[in-house]
């Protein structure tokens, strides 16, 4: 608050403005791969009580990236270069042609493979990861219209090589704007959830910096301490499970133990003989 007060250089537009939104009391998203959730801000958001996360939509390339590298990783395909290229003409693509904004977000669109890398580490030694290179180009006259190509090298089976490549045009503010609108309503729908333990008296909200929005986000923003998850799958498990706690259901595994074993399987089938025969009607129809 002081390096505001003093029109300090090194306290950027953006970040007065995300410092504004919590003295207001207003959750912030950050869209973009701009850094301003510097330590100070953070405080503030925790003292504050207000939500805060980000950084940089998760549209279109680097969603795609998140599943695929989560696939080969878990199939047991070593990734070992990753390539993307993209060239747009929006006011996106003007503003990464600055260096500065650039480097921003090639850290945002690499940081993702990084915890799906770390989580095998049969095919990754301890430091190691594949070559990543993410190129972005101004072009004005394609406009929204946004073009990605990316190659992923993997080594497979007996030292042979696998490459995968891909190519993606879509309208770039129309994949954004629905990520908006369901920012909006899970961070306003975390504002109206507590949790509390059966032997603790007090309710507790969410950590204010809102890790659980992941999903949507490139670069998650975790509390201090919190391990980065950005294998795309497990971050939507974890809004699936927190909807499900909030009507009283049990987290989803995905075990099915109950369709794996022969005495549960009869049981089942028994279960669903008695209760068409419990509703006649429904079974005359189906004749």
């Amino acid at each position: 608050m002081h390096s505001i007060q003093r029109d300090e250089a090194e306290v950027s537009a953006s970040t007065i403005f995300v410092v504004a939104s919590i003295l207001e009391g207003y959750t912030f998203i950050n869209g973009s791969p701009q850094n301003i959730f510097v330590t100070g801000v953070v405080s503030l958001a925790r003292e504050k009580k207000v939500f805060i996360a980000g950084d940089d939509f998760k549209s279109g390339q680097t969603k795609m990236k998140s599943v695929l590298v989560d696939f080969l990783v878990s199939a047991g395909i070593k990734p070992v270069a990753i390539v993307s290229y993209n060239h747009l003409g929006n006011n996106d693509g003007k503003n990464l042609s600055a260096p500065s904004q650039f480097q921003s977000k090639e850290i945002s669109k690499s940081n993702v493979v990084d915890d799906m890398v770390e989580s095998n580490r049969i095919l990754f030694e301890q430091d190691e990861r594949p070559d990543h290179v993410v190129v972005i180009k101004h072009v004005p006259y394609i406009g929204d219209s946004k073009r990605a190509m990316d190659e992923y090298t993997s080594e497979i089976f007996m030292g042979g090589k696998n490459t995968i490549a891909m190519h993606n045009t879509c309208e770039d503010s129309l994949l954004a704007t629905p990520l908006i609108y369901d920012l909006v309503i899970l961070a306003e729908l975390c504002d109206r959830i507590s949790v509390k333990k059966e032997d603790v008296d007090e309710w507790e909200q969410f950590h204010p910096v809102l890790s659980i929005l992941s999903y949507m986000l490139k670069a998650p923003l975790v509390p201090n301490g919190a391990p980065v998850v950005n294998a795309l799958f497990t971050q939507r498990q974890a809004i699936t499970n927190v909807m499900r706690a909030c009507l009283g259901l049990g987290p989803e595994n995905h075990m099915t133990l109950e369709h794996r074993f022969e005495s549960n399987l009869k049981n089942l089938q028994q279960k669903a003989a008695a209760s068409d025969s419990d509703r006649p009607e429904k079974k005359a129809r189906i004749d």
